[in-house]
Parts: C-alpha cells; structure tokens; sequence
C-alpha cells in the first residue's frame, strides 16, 4: 500500500532523516502497547518493537505513539520491522502525565482535526469542553466539538447554543451516532487521509461514532450507567482507524482526568473574549480585583461576561502557572514536594485511622 493513504505528505518528505545503508522503511504508528506497536507500512499491518537505542537512551515521554511516523529496519521474512527513529512531528495533542511527576504524555501525533466528544446527557460540561479546547489550541490542532445522544436531550438546541456561546469560531456537529442522525455535519472534516482523533470522557459515545462511520461495528461498545452517565472504558487503548472512505481516525480511551501541558496561548484562544475585555483595562498589569476601570470586573456586572466562564479561565491560568513553575524547579525541588504531599497524605491517613 502507497504511505499517501496513512497520512504520509510533503511534511514528512521533507523532513525524514537520509537513510543509512541497508535501507530503511517508514510506517505509521496505528496501536501502541507499551513497547510493542501495530505499524501501517507499503507491507500493510506489521508488528514493531524499539530497537535498543530507543528502547535505553530515549526517555518514556519521547517514545513513539499512535500517529507518529517512525523509520523502521524490516525484519527478512518477517512481517516486523525494528523502530529506528521517531520522524519529526506536525503536532501532538499533549497533556500532563498523572501524578505528582513533572511530565507530559502525548495522546496522538500529527493531527488534523481533534473531534471533541460530548455527551448530551448528564456528561454535559461546558467547563471541560473549554478544557479540551485549550489543550486543542496548546497542541495546534484545530478543534471541532461533537454533541452526540442528542435523543436523549429534552432540548438539545439550547445546548447547541450553549456550546456556541463558549466557542463561537469553532464548527459544532449535533448527532445522534446511535440512531445514525447528524452524522453528515462531521463528515465534511473526514477528508481522505486526513487525521482525526476523538477525545472526551468514557461513555459519552466515541466508539459508537466511529462504528456508525465505518458502517460496521468494530468497536466493542459498553454500557452506560444511568445515574451519571459514566461508561466503562471499551476502548483501553489508542487505536488509528481507515475509515472506507480514506479518512483516517483515532480512538481513545476515556479520559478520567485531562491536566494540560504548554503554555498560556492556548488559554487566550479559548477565552479570547476574557483577553478581549483585559486589553481595555486602563492597567495592562491589572489583576481584575480592586483596579479601577477594570473592563473584566464591568463585564463580569453588566452581565457581558459569566461568572462561571471567568470562574473556569481563572482555575485554567492557575494551573498552567503552576506547570510552570514546577518545569522550572529543579529536580531535588520537585523531589521534595513530592515528598511533602506524600507525607500530607500519610498524615491525614494516621488521623482517619
């Protein structure tokens, strides 16, 4: 198979690294399970390992993931191939790794379109949804946001324009994946070999999207529990799809917990409207608190602005500059803090006993 139909564009052409003697062949990442990968190649689907130098100098947030294009050393008479070296990338949707440690994890690399996935029952969230966007934006991926179970929705149109209001230069789909409505308003994004990866919390119907896109369940699909709407994770892990058509899709799991990585751009992107009104401030260093003619605290008054919406941009700024401040702490710093939270829980564990 040509590599044009995996995604393979004059980006990668231009920007491969010249191949030593023997050869070596380029694949796309479709599946990653720890060190083992699922590779799409002009061989088709074989299997790939790291080779040792990845596998012992690179460090675990640079290893390949779903979406990268990597060069690999066929193995003869094998339908294998041994990962030399990780590509450069168009983008990556990134975020924090769990936990105390300072370290991203990348979900997917060289994106088109990050198709956010929200469930029109009690999933429904517009402070996450303005989450992903800024995790969307951090990532220069361009975002499109899906509200799926709209029959399960007493008035979906309101949510519509709930999710406009919050993200007004941004395309919003309305469907219903399940009874296979609405699903020509993201098609238009579906290109052939075009990438797009699907995000949002368990349950709220990635996998049946993407069954209702291929034509065919492929995706196991599980149950959804009525009081909060909550799924089990189906998907475990991060898959890439060929869609019939020539589109190409991501899957994955359901996110528990989304802390982001980068910098502040992508927080202006998504409340651009907040920016907007604190470029009016007569201060440029206003702190939109005891300030006079703070054009935020008259937004915020006069109803231009939701509290809920300042509320969600304030929590977002905090946690970027905290990110910040811990990327720049050295490592015996970070070390001790982590220590100290342990010890914070140990104690409040001792006092629960």
């Amino acid at each position: 198979m040509e590599l044009n139909r995996f995604g393979w564009d004059s980006f990668f052409e231009n920007n491969n690294i010249e191949s030593p003697v023997p050869p070596l062949a380029f694949a796309r990442v479709a599946e990653q399970h720890k060190n083992k990968y699922l590779l799409f190649s002009e061989q088709g689907e074989i299997s790939g390992e790291l080779s040792g130098k990845i596998l012992h100098h690179v460090a675990l947030d640079s290893l390949p993931t779903v979406g990268d294009w990597v060069a690999i050393l066929p193995v003869p008479n094998e339908s294998k191939g041994i990962i030399q070296y990780l590509l450069p990338r168009k983008n990556a949707i990134e975020r924090k790794s769990a936990g105390l440690l300072t370290t991203h994890q990348a979900l997917a690399a060289n994106i088109d379109t990050l198709l956010i996935v929200c469930g029109l029952d009690f999933d429904f969230n517009l402070r996450r949804i303005e989450r992903y966007l800024t995790m969307a934006y951090n990532c220069g991926v361009s975002p499109v946001i899906a509200l799926n179970k709209s029959d399960l929705c007493d008035d979906p149109q309101s949510r519509l324009l709930e999710v406009e209001a919050i993200a007004p230069a941004i395309p919003v789909a309305l469907l219903s994946a399940m009874n296979n409505i609405g699903l020509e308003n993201i098609r238009p994004f579906l290109s052939y070999a075009k990438t797009v990866a699907l995000v949002g919390s368990s349950g709220v119907g990635k996998s049946s999207i993407i069954n209702t896109l291929y034509g065919r369940p492929i995706l196991e699909i599980g149950e959804v529990r009525a009081d909060d709407s909550r799924g089990r994770h189906t998907t475990t892990y991060r898959q890439m799809i060929l869609l019939p058509d020539g589109a190409i899709l991501i899957d994955t799991p359901g996110l528990r917990e989304l802390q982001l990585w980068g910098d502040d751009d992508g927080l202006k992107s998504t409340f651009d409207d907040i920016d907007r009104f604190a470029r009016q401030c007569r201060f440029s260093d206003c702190r939109h608190d005891s300030e006079p003619d703070c054009a935020v605290k008259s937004a915020l008054e006069n109803g231009e602005l939701e509290p809920g919406r300042y509320e969600s941009y304030l929590k977002l700024q905090r946690e970027l500059k905290y990110l910040k401040m811990r990327q720049k702490m050295k490592p015996n710093a970070v070390e001790k803090l982590r220590w100290k939270s342990i010890s914070k829980i140990q104690r409040k564990f001792s006092e629960d006993s």
